[in-house]
C-alpha cells in the first residue's frame, strides 16, 4: 500500500472511529432493539446502520433504502457469503450506506489497514448487495475496502485474517459450507436472465488470494483423490502465477503481478483465442484478458470436472464447452479432489441452468401479482459433462415491495416445492432442478 492510501485510511479509521463511538450507544434501527454487532470474540468491530429510509410517495416501489427487514433464517435460509471490494474507501463506503438514495448495502465492511470491521445490516435482513435478488435474499454480504484493478496493494494480511475470521464465525451460526459454491465472490453471483449477464460484477477480482482465504478458514486444498480424478481444484501458487491482465475499462494494461486467476483457452495452445463466456460475448467474439472477463478465466479454489489432458495442457467443462488451461509438469496448477459432482439423468440430452431457485407459479396465491419464477440462463448442461456441486439451494421468493408495509404479502417469503442444486457452471455458480440431474460422488 502506498503511503497516501495509508494517509487516507488513517484519516478514514479516525472518522469512523468517531461515528461508531456516536452510534455504539442505544443504537436502534427499523423499529428494533439497541443492536450489537454479530461477531466473533476477539475481532474488532463495531455497529453503524445503513440507512432504512421511506424516501418518497409509500406508493412508489423505489421510495425507500438501503435494505429489506427479514426475518432470516427462520423465513429464508441463509446459504452463501458473498465478498465484494468496495472500489471505495472505508469511510466513503459507511456514508454511501447511510444515504438512503444511494438503494445499496451490505451487512458488514472490513477496513483495509487494520481489518476493523463495521456492522450495517443485521444478518436476519437483506442487504442489497449482489446484484440478484435471491441471492441477496439468502446471503450474508461482506464489503471489503478495496480497489480490484489496484492488485494486491488494498488486501492486507489483517484483512485477510478479519474477514476469514468473520466467515468462519457466520458459517458456523447458520451451517453454511466452507467451500467456493458457498462463499463466493461477487464474481461468483449468477445473473437472474440471460440478459443480465453483462451487468454483473467481477470484484474482488484476480488480485484476491483466494488460496490464501481459503487456508485460513481451514479449508486449505490439499489432495483428497487419486492422480488421475476427474475433478479437480485449481490451486496455482499466488505469487509464482504472474498474469497479464487490462483494465479495459481505462484502456490500460495492468502490471504484470500474481494472481488467483488462470487464463483458459479454446484448445491446448497459448496461441488459442481465449475462452469466451457467451453470456458475455453472445456475438461469438473471442474472449479478452480483460480484468472484468470473467469467462475467460479460472479462479485458484474453484472446482472443475476434467474433459481431456495432454501434455502440459488440460480441458475442462466450462459453461457447455471444452476450456484449457496451462498444466505443465511439475507445478501444481490442479488438486486432485474428491468431492460431488452434478450430471444430466439418462435419457436426457441436457439440463437448463438457471440463476435463482424461485418457486413455480402454481405454489403462489392466486390473488398474488408478482408470481416471480426463474428463467432458464444462456447455458446448459449437456449429457456427457459434469459440474462440481449438488449442495441444496432453497427453493422460495421473498417478496418486499415497500417499506413495512401492511399491505397483503409484503415482506413475505414464498417456499417451493421443487428441489434444486447448485453448480459451477462456469466462473458463477448457478442451480438446476435436482430432478433434471444425477449428484455423483467422485474419488
Amino acid at each position: 500500500m502506498t503511503p497516501k492510501q495509508r494517509t487516507r485510511l488513517a484519516a478514514a479509521l479516525a472518522t469512523a472511529g468517531a461515528l461508531s463511538m456516536t452510534l455504539l450507544g442505544p443504537t436502534t434501527h427499523a423499529g428494533a432493539d439497541p443492536v450489537r454487532p454479530d461477531c466473533p470474540r476477539g475481532l474488532a468491530c463495531d455497529w453503524i446502520p445503513a440507512a432504512y429510509e421511506q424516501t418518497g410517495d409509500p406508493g412508489d416501489k423505489e421510495t425507500y433504502g438501503n435494505y429489506d427487514t427479514s426475518d432470516r433464517p427462520h423465513t429464508n435460509k441463509i446459504r452463501f457469503i458473498v465478498l465484494h471490494d468496495t472500489e471505495e474507501d472505508f469511510d466513503t463506503t459507511l456514508k454511501i450506506f447511510q444515504n438512503p438514495l444511494k438503494q445499496t448495502s451490505a451487512h458488514y465492511v472490513v477496513r483495509s489497514a487494520d481489518g476493523h470491521v463495521t456492522q450495517m445490516v443485521r444478518n436476519k435482513d437483506v442487504a442489497w448487495q449482489a446484484g440478484n435478488w435471491y441471492v441477496n435474499s439468502h446471503s450474508i454480504g461482506i464489503e471489503q475496502e478495496g480497489v480490484a484493478v489496484d492488485g494486491a496493494k488494498w488486501y492486507t494480511p489483517e484483512m485477510y485474517r478479519s474477514t476469514a475470521k468473520l466467515v468462519r464465525h457466520l458459517a458456523a451460526e447458520y451451517d453454511i459450507p466452507l467451500d467456493r459454491q458457498h462463499i463466493i465472490g461477487h464474481d461468483g453471483v449468477p445473473p437472474t436472465s440471460a440478459s443480465g449477464t453483462r451487468n454483473m460484477h467481477w470484484d474482488p477480482g484476480p488480485y484476491w488470494d483466494w488460496n490464501r482465504f481459503m487456508a485460513l478458514l481451514g479449508r486449505p486444498t490439499v489432495p483428497t483423490a487419486s492422480a488421475r480424478s476427474e475433478l479437480v481444484t485449481v490451486s496455482p501458487d499466488f505469487k509464482k502465477n504472474k498474469q497479464e491482465f487490462r483494465d479495459c475499462e481505462k484502456g490500460v494494461d495492468l502490471p504484470v503481478q500474481g494472481s488467483s486467476a488462470v487464463p483458459l483457452h479454446t484448445a491446448p495452445s497459448a496461441d488459442a483465442p481465449l475462452f469466451s463466456d457467451p453470456g458475455l460475448h453472445p456475438d461469438g467474439s473471442p474472449g479478452t484478458n480483460c480484468a472484468a472477463d470473467w469467462g475467460s478465466k479460472i479462479s485458484a479454489t474453484q472446482q472443475a470436472v476434467v474433459a481431456d489432458r495432454v501434455p502440459g495442457w488440460t480441458a475442462i467443462w466450462w459453461y457447455g464447452q471444452k476450456a484449457w488451461f496451462r498444466t505443465p509438469a511439475h507445478t501444481r496448477t490442479t488438486t486432485p479432489t474428491a468431492g460431488y459432482v452434478v450430471r444430466p439423468r439418462k435419457g436426457r440430452d441436457e439440463v437448463p441452468v438457471y440463476g435463482v431457485a424461485y418457486p413455480e407459479k402454481s405454489e403462489y396465491p392466486a390473488d398474488f401479482a408478482d408470481q416471480r419464477v426463474g428463467a432458464p440462463l444462456g447455458y446448459t448442461i449437456k449429457a456427457g459433462q459434469s459440474y462440481p456441486g449438488g449442495g441444496e439451494a432453497p427453493t422460495g421468493y421473498f417478496h418486499a415491495p415497500t417499506i413495512d408495509s401492511s399491505r397483503p404479502y409484503d415482506h413475505t417469503y414464498f417456499r417451493g416445492e421443487e428441489k434444486y442444486v447448485t453448480v459451477q457452471i462456469g466462473h458463477r455458480i448457478a442451480f438446476v432442478k435436482a430432478s433434471d440431474v444425477d449428484i455423483v460422488r467422485v474419488r
